[in-house]
């Protein structure tokens, strides 16, 4: 079995609003990595309030033995692009960051009117994934949070939202990913 460079460190799971089922590739991923990846634990899942998201955040960024990569998807892209922009301090080795939504977008859930797009750039090393045709953001919007960010990003052609309903599974073109940022931006 071939070593995967991001298995060098923890991962804190940041899910969107409603977390993710088992089935989403984030669970996927956690179950693989047992307990060497942290999901986050708000108690505002289905009305995010970004604060408390902050908090959940902070505790399990705390719970890894080591600065953990953070792996978010949907609304947590927002939630940890706004954690990383307070807390860029080395307290996260790095950020996989997938699907972003819009809050200017139409579809963008009204329970997460909280969160907004990224505000500044971080020294942390950042990747966005972006789908061409993500109903909850376009890539064009979707590059422009990476740009503020300062983050790399990944184009990887019309996945929808990278999510169970894309039918992208278990999702191993995202660890394949994941694996060559880690060992290109974040270094172990």
């Amino acid at each position: 079995m071939h070593e995967h460079p991001a298995d060098r460190f923890p991962w804190v799971v940041v899910p969107g609003i409603w977390d993710s089922d088992p089935e989403h590739w984030q669970s996927r991923w956690q179950d693989d990595r047992g307990p060497e990846a942290v999901r986050i634990a708000p108690a505002s899942w289905s009305a995010p309030d970004p604060d408390d998201w902050d908090r959940a955040i902070s505790d399990a960024v705390a719970a890894c033995a080591r600065p953990p990569v953070l792996v978010a998807h949907s609304l947590g892209v927002l939630a940890a692009a706004r954690w990383l922009t307070a807390h860029d301090d080395g307290r996260a080795a790095g950020a996989f960051l997938v699907a972003p939504p819009d809050p200017a977008a139409p579809a963008f859930p009204d329970a997460a009117r909280g969160f907004g797009p990224p505000v500044g750039a971080v020294t942390t090393p950042t990747a966005l994934v972006v789908s061409e045709d993500d109903p909850y953001c376009s890539a064009e919007r979707a590059s422009g949070f990476a740009s503020v960010l300062g983050a790399r990003v990944f184009r990887i052609g019309e996945r929808q939202h990278v999510n169970v309903a894309s039918g992208v599974g278990a999702w191993p073109e995202g660890r394949r990913l994941l694996d060559g940022f880690v060992r290109d931006a974040v270094g172990g």
